[in-house]
């Protein structure tokens, strides 16, 4: 495990830490200022300063120049990572068609989606949603029954995709459709990109508890997509689904980990606001979450290595999942503990902004469900990591 970076890497992050202290308005860091916006107006203003983050160069960091990107190292996304964390940077508006559609598509994408899908999505023109989940097709995605009718050079799509993220904002879809009539489990499936804004194409909020509607649902009542609007061959949906799941970020437990232990921090100072931080109780908790975050550090330089030397993952995204999804889980549980009724009725304390930790605590308990659920994760480390029978 190699814990150093390059010179050249170093230079990068001189460079970013730079550009973000002078791009970033102080107002955006005061507690709760993004709390108290209106979603539609919160959106926007991260969909600009994300554009203008991607045309002064830092953006795609690690994607080839040749599709808009800076070219750069694993180590040099590790740092654009950790970097935006200490900046208390806004958060990507395109997270799904940026980790996941991009590099798929970079790999197999016709020469056209090339060309019409990456770049504006680099500058954020072009808002994508993923639609995998469906209301009885969850973990068992290959349950899905969304269906692709064929009509001349056309798909007439009709079914129901849910927990479909930024569905409000989303432009289009990259979707999974059975598109062969009688087809079972994982055959006669396409990945389609779908135009979300077409008479045919129905988005529903869902409100969660912390009040956000982050996610939606999305109804296709004879929705069209051309035939050329695949991506990967038709009938060759779940093969590109894979592809497409595989490209799990290498450094991006590194970011998290900058994340989690600011949240960490903010923690402990709660404990000391609310008179709790001499409890021995208390402390034994905190440290127990300290530890579990310093293993993910170290766990994500680890992979970072393996990603630099060419080392192909595999069972490692796994075990990064359950162990970032795991530590994050059991802070906001330590919060919960800490705060007691607090944690959800809660009252304005000075220093510290309870209405945004209260929601993070809330949206934690999702964690170790989406992305692959902690029990799913322990069953790949089991049976590829261990050799466990199944």
């Amino acid at each position: 495990m190699d814990l150093r970076y390059t010179a050249e890497e170093e230079q990068f992050r001189t460079e970013l830490r730079s550009w973000l202290a002078d791009s970033i308005p102080a107002r955006w860091r005061d507690p709760g200022f993004w709390s108290v916006l209106p979603d539609n107006e919160a959106f926007e203003l991260r969909r600009d300063w994300e554009r203008r983050k991607a045309e002064a160069g830092f953006a795609g960091i690690a994607w080839p120049t040749e599709f808009g990107g800076r070219g750069g190292t694993p180590g040099m996304k590790a740092i654009y990572d950790v970097e935006m964390a200490l900046a208390d940077a806004p958060m990507t508006v395109n997270p799904l068609g940026l980790t996941f559609l991009a590099p798929t598509v970079m790999a197999i994408g016709t020469e056209q989606q090339k060309r019409e899908i990456i770049g504006p999505m680099l500058r954020n023109e072009v808002i994508w949603c993923q639609g995998f989940s469906e209301p009885g097709a969850g973990s068992d995605l290959a349950a899905l029954r969304t269906s692709g009718r064929l009509e001349g050079d056309e798909f007439v799509v009709n079914g129901q995709k849910v927990w479909t993220t930024n569905a409000l904002h989303g432009d289009k879809i990259f979707a999974m459709v059975r598109t062969e009539p009688g087809s079972q489990k994982h055959r006669g499936v396409s990945m389609l990109l779908i135009d979300m804004n077409q008479p045919g194409v129905e988005v529903r909020p869902l409100k969660q508890m912390s009040g956000a509607s982050e996610f939606g649902e999305v109804f296709f009542t004879d929705a069209r997509v051309s035939v050329e609007d695949n991506l990967g061959g038709l009938g060759n949906g779940w093969g590109t689904a894979m592809l497409l799941l595989s490209f799990e970020r290498g450094a991006s437990g590194i970011g998290q980990y900058t994340v989690f232990r600011r949240q960490y921090d903010d923690i402990v100072a709660t404990a000391r606001t609310f008179g709790r931080s001499d409890d021995p109780v208390v402390r034994q908790e905190l440290a127990k979450r300290l530890v579990e975050l310093e293993c993910l550090r170290y766990h994500a330089m680890h992979v970072l290595t393996e990603v630099e030397q060419g080392h192909d993952l595999g069972s490692e995204s796994s075990m990064t999942k359950l162990q970032w999804s795991e530590a994050s889980q059991d802070l906001w549980e330590t919060f919960d503990d800490l705060l007691g009724p607090e944690a959800t009725l809660g009252h304005p304390r000075p220093g510290l902004d309870l209405e945004s930790m209260q929601q993070e605590a809330m949206w934690s308990r999702s964690v170790t469900i989406w992305g692959g659920s902690s029990q799913v994760q322990r069953n790949i480390v089991a049976e590829r990591v261990l050799g466990l029978p199944r």
